[in-house]
């Protein structure tokens, strides 16, 4: 018998310190990258997006993938690809930790959307502190303050 699964998860995290580390220039680049790494763990990325401090990964897991191997393997290797690249000269490493929220089918399209539209949502509204905070809230997710500095 196989194993069925359904469940969406947007995955978010920053740059070391929250430092504005990531080069719009080249974050086309590391979005395929990522992408690279989510194929070859049979995920399925509906969509990746992020700004200068942190990104948003949009995804399904594999029934046979842990939440925090496939987090941790996209963190590790993605931080000696930028800093390989040469693309990403300020980037020091990812942050320690992330945050993962799950949604419902129901939900795919408009979480699609939000992640999609990452870069219009940050301009001149919300900084990725109050964003992040705002996630763990609306997500019944208890949290100590002073670990999201």
């Amino acid at each position: 018998m196989s194993s069925y699964t359904q469940i969406f998860y947007q995955i978010v995290f920053g740059t070391k310190y929250r430092l504005p580390t990531i080069d719009r220039k080249y974050d086309k680049e590391l979005y395929k990258y990522i992408y690279g790494i989510t194929k070859e763990k049979e995920c399925k990325l509906y969509r990746i997006n992020g700004i200068e401090d942190h990104i948003h990964i949009f995804t399904d897991l594999h029934p046979s993938v842990s939440l925090s191997d496939f987090v941790k393997d996209i963190k590790v290797a993605s931080n000696l690809w930028m800093k390989d690249s040469g693309m990403f000269p300020l980037f020091n490493a990812w942050q320690i930790g992330y945050g993962a929220f799950t949604y419902s089918i129901r939900e795919k399209d408009k979480i699609i959307n939000y992640v999609k539209k990452q870069k219009e949502h940050h301009k001149d509204k919300e900084t990725f502190y109050d964003e992040y905070k705002r996630l763990l809230i609306e997500s019944g997710v208890p949290f100590d303050e002073k670990y999201l500095l």
